[in-house]
């Protein structure tokens, strides 16, 4: 008996002007995908249906007939075929990241009619809103260099390690939450390593860091229930087919507390099998990795 034909991922790339939608396509076509950028959208299911292998579609605002309504409806009718794997991923960022790649590009916004870039971000907003909303994973690349983009698609497409992808990321509560987070745990009452001089311009990776913490009476009780609670859902969720899981721990400064914590919890989770990736949201306020490549406007 002839095995089953293996399953089709159909990937629908959407997001926001400068968000990097392009940076995601090209990491899709370096992991084999055939990649086509702005389609018609009344040619999507078309594409998608006579596809020979894994396709990644870009959509945005600019797609000649743009309607979330029309992306959405496409979306649902390519999951009826039994065939096709569809996702739909969809790239945002701050107000503040695009303004600067806008900047820095000095590129237009192609939606901003009177040449005002904030006008141009607040109408795409509006009009991918549904998108957003329904995203099966929404990837903010505000603070989010190349390198560790690629890392993450790798992790969720890359066709050698199948199943649900976990991602673990640390983060400032002054900052404001994570939207793609599916738990979200806090760190802020345990010792705060900003306060000793020694520490402060360090991070949670750093092993003193990490030793400051754990002397906190309270982090072993805690990292365990966070530990505890996370290994009951994660099967849960694999059992609702759920093919992502976004863990986020933070504190005040998104540096020490919540890094460490992020960092145990990965080396835990990857002991147990699960496929972990590891992003630290802040982590460019306290690195000097400035010459990492970022996403431009030209994305």
């Amino acid at each position: 008996m002839n095995p089953p034909p293996a399953k089709l991922q159909i990937v629908l790339v959407t997001g926001l002007s400068g968000a990097g939608k392009l940076s995601i396509l090209r990491v899709l076509e370096d992991l084999g995908f055939e990649t086509v950028d702005n389609p018609p959208l009344d040619t999507l299911v078309t594409l998608a249906t006579r596809a020979e292998k894994n396709l990644a579609i870009g959509v945005d605002a600019r797609s000649r007939g743009f309607a979330a309504e029309a992306v959405l409806e496409s979306l649902h009718q390519l999951r009826q075929h039994a065939n096709l794997v569809p996702s739909l991923v969809f790239a945002t960022a701050s107000e503040e990241a695009l303004l600067r790649r806008y900047s820095e590009t000095r590129r237009r916004h192609p939606l901003a009619q009177s040449g005002a870039i904030a006008e141009g971000i607040a109408l795409e907003r509006q009009l991918t809103a549904p998108l957003a909303r329904t995203a099966d994973w929404l990837m903010d690349t505000s603070v989010l260099p190349l390198p560790r983009l690629r890392a993450l698609i790798e992790q969720h497409f890359g066709e050698a390690a199948p199943g649900m992808v976990i991602s673990l990321m640390s983060f400032a509560y002054r900052a404001g939450l994570p939207p793609e987070a599916d738990l979200v745990f806090d760190a802020r009452f345990l010792r705060n390593p900003h306060y000793d001089p020694a520490l402060q311009p360090l991070c949670g990776r750093d092993p003193e860091v990490g030793s400051f913490i754990e002397q906190d009476p309270d982090f072993t009780t805690y990292f365990q229930k966070v530990t505890d609670i996370v290994e009951f859902l994660l099967p849960r969720f694999v059992q609702e087919g759920k093919k992502y899981a976004t863990i986020c721990i933070g504190c005040t400064g998104g540096q020490h507390r919540s890094v460490y914590m992020i960092e145990k919890l990965s080396t835990h989770l990857a002991n147990l099998g699960w496929r972990v990736g590891v992003t630290h949201r802040e982590a460019a306020r306290f690195t000097t990795a400035s010459a990492t490549p970022e996403i431009s406007a030209k994305e």
